[in-house]
């Protein structure tokens, strides 16, 4: 018999309904486990961090947390911000301070079309739609450049100065990794995302960059979009679509606004990754904290427990993300759907639909 193949993983489940899909998405991974007959194992290390701890301590996160952190192989992230931090504290405080210093510098967040989940886009009715964001996550417009000067001018005379960082290095290994990306897909395309008409500096160094690596790809599509003009084909021509890079901001808001055309926020996963490994990765849904529904019990979990099957393809247990995306495509096409996307279910009814569907035959790979 093999020897079981253990992964360490911090859960970090932070604010509002990030407790609650966190929890769901362990117990996911924990059937999951439960299932694969000693070959592997899920060791859980959970960290109280957040606006709570924060109202505690008058920190996000311990002082040594990063050094903590540095065991694990992976990070599994709730959802961070409450009433009590200012959201700009709680973001740097917690998530953007793992993200920055473990040069996370990759963030995938695949758009993906539910069975069962009705799309406010009507070509999605009869179109099959697919297609991931892969967001440069380590500088651009959140490079936390700037400052704020002149205050003792009075009031009305102060000055904010927010500067973007495009570095040539950035650039390059967030085009790359999207380029390596389009080559395991169907479509082998890359759409890049631009204002180079009015950012005459990094964008155009963007630009470039793109096209210097672009030659490096000759078995891949490419195409330059402006972003107001992404935007408009995200609704319009979304089945164009295969891979599309963009920087910090830009690729942050795009993939909400692909992650509402599917059907909702709560359905939408993410893996920050520092593709070397030199530190751990950090997987988490792309929805808030919600403090309005927090505690309810009614939260779409899906986000969360698809975060957990792309970290299960971090650690190499491909076969097991399929059986994931594939029990919760059945639960959904089954009818169950929660409040966020038309339906009535509790965050647990769908949790326990998806891991009735795990071991249903339909979901085996």
């Amino acid at each position: 018999m093999s020897e079981t193949q253990v992964f360490k993983i911090a859960s970090i489940p932070a604010d509002g309904v990030g407790k609650e899909v966190v929890a769901a998405g362990r117990r996911v991974l924990d059937v999951l486990q439960e299932q694969s007959n000693g070959q592997f194992a899920f060791e859980w290390t959970e960290f109280p961090w957040g606006c709570e701890y924060y109202a505690k301590h008058g920190i996000m996160m311990d002082p040594n947390g990063l050094e903590t952190l540095k065991a694990f192989d992976s990070i599994y992230f709730g959802a961070v911000g409450w009433e009590n931090v200012p959201d700009h504290t709680s973001l740097w405080g917690l998530r953007l301070n793992i993200t920055q210093n473990f040069d996370q510098w990759a963030n995938i967040r695949p758009v993906k079309f539910l069975p069962g989940v009705q799309s406010p886009l009507r070509k999605a009715d009869d179109t099959e739609l697919d297609w991931i964001v892969v967001r440069e996550n380590s500088e651009g417009e959140y490079a936390g450049l700037g400052g704020r000067n002149l205050s003792g001018r009075g009031p009305g005379n102060e000055v904010a100065l927010q500067t973007a960082l495009f570095t040539e290095k950035g650039c390059e290994r967030i085009m790359r990794f999207a380029f390596d990306l389009a080559r395991t897909r169907t479509v082998r395309k890359v759409s890049s995302v631009t204002k180079s008409n009015a950012q005459q500096y990094g964008m155009v160094l963007w630009d470039e960059v793109f096209n210097r690596v672009a030659l490096d790809y000759p078995d891949v599509e490419t195409e330059s979009v402006l972003v107001d003009a992404m935007s408009a084909k995200f609704i319009l021509h979304p089945e164009q679509l295969s891979v599309v890079v963009a920087s910090n901001l830009n690729a942050d808001i795009l993939s909400d606004l692909g992650s509402a055309l599917a059907g909702s926020l709560g359905l939408a996963a993410s893996a920050n990754l520092n593709p070397e490994r030199r530190f751990p990765s950090m997987f988490e849904p792309v929805h808030g904290s919600a403090p309005d529904i927090a505690g309810l019990g009614i939260s779409n979990p899906i986000g969360a427990i698809a975060s957990a099957a792309l970290m299960l393809d971090h650690f190499g247990l491909h076969e097991e993300a399929r059986r994931i995306e594939a029990a919760i495509e059945a639960t959904t096409a089954a009818g169950a759907l929660t409040r966020d996307i038309g339906g009535t279910a509790t965050t647990d009814e769908i949790t326990e639909s998806i891991v009735a569907a795990l071991s249903a035959k339909l979901v085996t790979v």
